[in-house]
This record gives structure tokens, C-alpha cells and sequence, in this order.
């Protein structure tokens, strides 16, 4: 398939898209809650989200980055750019779509006054973890989180 693909910064009127993306994405978030985040990273100038096309109109796959001013695990200044999230649809994968969203939100995020950015996934997510390899990311921290219920 080699279509061409239109890549821009999300709009509110592309919400209900990403939305039904995010949710396969994000499968442990409340539809609402999500609806609502995405709704806030469209309208703050500290988020952005990147959405490509199809040729027929069709939302395909989307990058969401923000601009943290926290700690950022591994990172040596702040701000640092951070990619929350990236979802394509399963037959626009490894045809070099993520790469260009991802380029993207770098791009936005050097414009934002970052010199690194930062990206996390699940340990086991071993297609996540290739992926951010390929595009140069390299792991810093393999971290385990624990939690104790206090009676």
C-alpha cells in the first residue's frame, strides 16, 4: 500500500477519532476521563497531538507529546518533551508513518525549548520497546512500581 499519508496538529472536530484510538491504546483508562485529557492536550499550548490521514480522509494513527517541567526519569535539564502515547492502525504500521509522527512531535518539542525527550512502555511491551530503539531512543531506568494497602 502506498498511499499518501496527511500529517497535522489534532483539532477538537478530530476528538471522537483519536478517542476510539486512545481507547485501544489506553485499555485501562475510563472513556471519559481519556475523552476529557485529550480534549485538554487539544487546547493547551504544553500538549500536542499529531494525527495522519489517509487519502481518503481517514484518521489512521496519532502521537501525543507534552512538555513536562517535572522530574523526567534519565533526563539531564527540564523542560524535557515527553511522547505520552502513539497508536496507527494495524495496516499503516512499519510503512514509516509512526516515524513521521514521531518526527513531528520532536520537532515541536526543540521549538518548545527542549534539548531531550523521553518516552516510557511496559517492560514486556517488547514491539514498544524495538520501536523506540529504532527511532534512537535508548532505555535508561527499568523501573518496578509496588504498592501496599495500609490497614
Amino acid at each position: 500500500m502506498k498511499e499518501k499519508i496527511r500529517y497535522t496538529s489534532a483539532k477538537l472536530k478530530d476528538l471522537k477519532s483519536i478517542l476510539g484510538m486512545s481507547m485501544k491504546l489506553w485499555k485501562g483508562l475510563e472513556k471519559e476521563d481519556l475523552e476529557a485529557r485529550l480534549r485538554k492536550a487539544i487546547a493547551t499550548e504544553t500538549k500536542r497531538i499529531f494525527i495522519a490521514t489517509s487519502s481518503t480522509g481517514e484518521l489512521v494513527g496519532f502521537s501525543f507529546f507534552s512538555i513536562r517541567t517535572d522530574y523526567v526519569e534519565g533526563a539531564k535539564d527540564l523542560p524535557t518533551g515527553y511522547l505520552e502515547g502513539i497508536y496507527l492502525e494495524f495496516e499503516y504500521r512499519k510503512l514509516g508513518v509512526a516515524k513521521e509522527l514521531v518526527a513531528l512531535g520532536e520537532k515541536w518539542c526543540k521549538e518548545k525549548g527542549c534539548s531531550q525527550i523521553g518516552s516510557d512502555t511496559w517492560l514486556p511491551a517488547t514491539v514498544s520497546r524495538n520501536f523506540h530503539e529504532k527511532l534512537g531512543y535508548s532505555e535508561k531506568v527499568e523501573l518496578v512500581h509496588f504498592i501496599k494497602d495500609l490497614e
